[in-house]
C-alpha cells in the first residue's frame, strides 16, 4: 500500500458514493473530505486546502450553467492553479470529461470505477501537483510540409516570395492551416523583426468595422473613452493578416480598398491621414472569382490582394501527411495528458488513412487529442479514434484521384496508401479480400 500522503476532495452529490469514497479513500492518502454540492467548493478549498479534487460532472441543483462540472473546473483553476482536478462522469458523460481536460483536468474515472484505477490515477493527480514540471510544449504552430508534391511546391513557392513584400491570397478548405501558412511566410520575411497582426475579418460588425481596422479618436462615438489604435496601425513596420476576407460585405470593402491603395488610414472621428507600411496576407475559404462574377466581391480588391495565389490541399489530397501529422500530435498530446503512448497501432492507421477529413488538419488534430484522453494501452487503438475503418474508403480514394482513372493505378494506389496491408487495400477498393488478391494477381503486383 505504501506511505499514505495527501489530501483528497470529494465533490459528488451521491451519498453512497462519498460513503464507498471515505472507506477506501483514506487507506491510501493523508486526509479526505467529501463534500454534496460544489457550491461549497471554493470555501472548502479555503480550509481543507486539498492537493487533488475528485469532481463530479453533474449535479442535482438549480444553477444554470450548460454543464456544471465544466464550470466549476474553471472556478477552480481561477482559484487555485496548483490544484489536480480529476472528474468522475458516468459513461453518457464521457464526451464532457474530454472537454473538461481540455480546460485543465488532470484526468477522468468513469463511473462505475475500478478502485485500483481510481487510487492509481488520483496518486498520479497528486505526483503532478506536487512536483516541478516543466511546461509542456504546445502543439507546434510551425507548418508541417510533409512530402505532398503540391506542399513541397508551395514551400518552394514560398521560399521565392517570403523576402518580397508582395500581396498574398491563401485559399483552402477550412482546416487546411491558411493562418499557418500567414505565419511561415511572415517568419520568413524581412519583416519578421515585427508583429503580424490576424484579424478574422468576417467576424469584425458592420460597426465596428472602421473601429477595428482604422482604429478612433477619444468622443468619436458613445463607448470611444479614449484614442485607439486599429489593426493597421498596430500591423506597422510587420504583416498584416487579413482572415476570412470573403466574408466582409460588399459595402465595406470599398473602406479597405482605399486604405490598401493608399497605404494610410483614417481613425473614425479624425480628418488627417496616417501613413502605414505593412505586407499584407489575406486569406479565405471561398471562391472570390465566383463572388466578383456574382457581383458580392469587388473586382478592383480582389485583384488588388491577389498579386501571389496560394491554394492549399486539403487533407485527402496529401494521404502521404497523415500518419506523420498524427504521430506529430499524439507526441504533444501524449505528453500533454500524461499518456505513455508510443505510436498508432496499424488498424487505428487504417482508419486515418481512409477517413474522408472534411476539417482537414484542425479535425486531425482533434481527433487525436481526443483519441489520446481516452486511450488506455501503449499505442492508439481504432476504438480510441472512434470511427470506422470502412467508413467512406471506396468513396475517398475514388474522389481523390482524377477522371480516368484506370483500375490498376487504382490497385497501386490503395496498396501505396495502406502500406501493403492487403485487407485495408481490399477494404479501401470496396471488394472482399479474395477478389483483391485476384487484382493483385492479374496485375502482377
Amino acid at each position: 500500500m505504501g506511505i499514505k500522503r495527501g489530501k483528497i476532495l470529494v465533490v459528488d452529490d451521491n451519498a453512497g458514493i462519498r460513503k464507498a469514497l471515505e472507506m477506501l479513500l483514506p487507506l491510501y492518502f493523508d486526509e479526505i473530505r467529501s463534500i454534496p454540492s460544489p457550491v461549497q467548493l471554493i470555501s472548502a478549498i479555503g480550509t481543507f486546502r486539498p492537493d487533488v479534487i475528485l469532481l463530479d460532472m453533474n449535479f442535482n441543483t438549480d444553477i444554470n450553467t450548460g454543464n456544471e462540472g465544466l464550470y466549476w473546473i474553471n472556478e477552480i483553476k481561477k482559484v487555485a492553479p496548483q490544484i489536480e482536478v480529476v472528474l468522475f462522469t458516468a459513461y453518457a458523460d464521457v464526451q464532457l470529461a474530454v472537454e473538461g481536460m481540455k480546460r485543465g483536468a488532470f484526468d477522468f474515472i468513469v463511473k462505475p470505477w475500478e478502485n485500483d484505477k481510481l487510487v492509481e490515477v488520483l496518486k498520479a493527480a497528486l505526483d503532478k501537483g506536487r512536483k516541478t514540471t516543466k511546461p509542456v510544449a504546445p502543439v507546434s504552430t510551425g507548418m508541417y510540409w510533409g512530402e505532398s508534391a503540391r506542399m513541397l511546391e508551395i514551400k518552394r513557392q514560398l521560399e521565392k516570395i517570403a523576402p518580397t513584400d508582395a500581396t498574398v491570397l491563401i485559399t483552402g478548405e477550412n482546416g487546411t492551416g491558411k493562418d499557418v501558412l500567414a505565419r511561415e511566410i511572415h517568419s520568413a520575411s524581412l519583416r519578421n523583426g515585427k508583429p503580424m497582426v490576424a484579424v478574422d475579418a468576417g467576424a469584425i460588425t458592420e460597426t465596428l468595422f472602421e473601429s477595428e481596422l482604422f482604429g478612433h479618436v477619444k468622443g468619436s462615438f458613445t463607448d470611444a473613452h479614449s484614442d485607439h489604435q486599429g489593426k493597421f496601425e498596430q500591423a506597422d513596420g510587420g504583416t498584416l493578416f487579413l482572415d476570412e476576407i470573403g466574408n466582409i460585405p460588399l459595402h465595406l470593402q470599398a473602406k479597405l480598398l482605399r486604405a490598401i491603395q493608399n497605404r494610410s488610414i483614417v481613425r473614425v472621428g479624425d480628418t488627417g491621414s496616417i501613413p502605414v507600411d505593412i505586407r499584407l496576407i489575406c486569406a479565405t475559404n471561398t471562391d472570390l472569382g465566383k463572388l466578383v462574377r456574382e457581383g458580392r466581391f469587388r473586382e478592383d480588391l480582389y485583384y488588388r490582394i491577389n498579386t501571389v495565389h496560394i491554394e492549399l490541399p486539403p487533407l485527402r489530397e496529401r494521404r502521404e501527411d497523415i500518419i506523420p501529422l498524427a504521430l506529430r500530435f499524439l507526441r504533444t498530446f501524449a505528453e500533454k495528458y500524461h499518456r505513455p503512448l508510443e505510436g498508432i497501432d496499424p488498424q487505428a492507421e487504417t482508419a486515418l488513412l481512409n477517413h474522408t477529413w472534411s476539417g482537414n488538419i484542425r479535425e486531425l488534430q482533434n481527433c487525436i487529442e481526443k483519441a489520446v484522453i481516452l486511450s488506455d494501452g501503449t499505442s492508439l487503438s481504432r476504438d480510441d479514434i472512434g470511427f470506422e475503418v470502412s467508413q467512406s474508403l471506396t468513396g475517398t480514394l475514388k474522389e481523390s484521384l482524377p477522371d480516368g482513372y484506370d483500375e490498376e493505378r487504382m490497385v497501386r494506389e490503395a496498396m501505396t496508401r495502406c502500406r501493403g496491408n492487403i485487407s485495408a487495400a481490399a477494404k479501401m477498393m470496396g471488394v472482399s479480400r479474395p477478389t483483391f488478391y485476384a487484382k493483385l494477381k492479374k496485375y502482377g503486383l
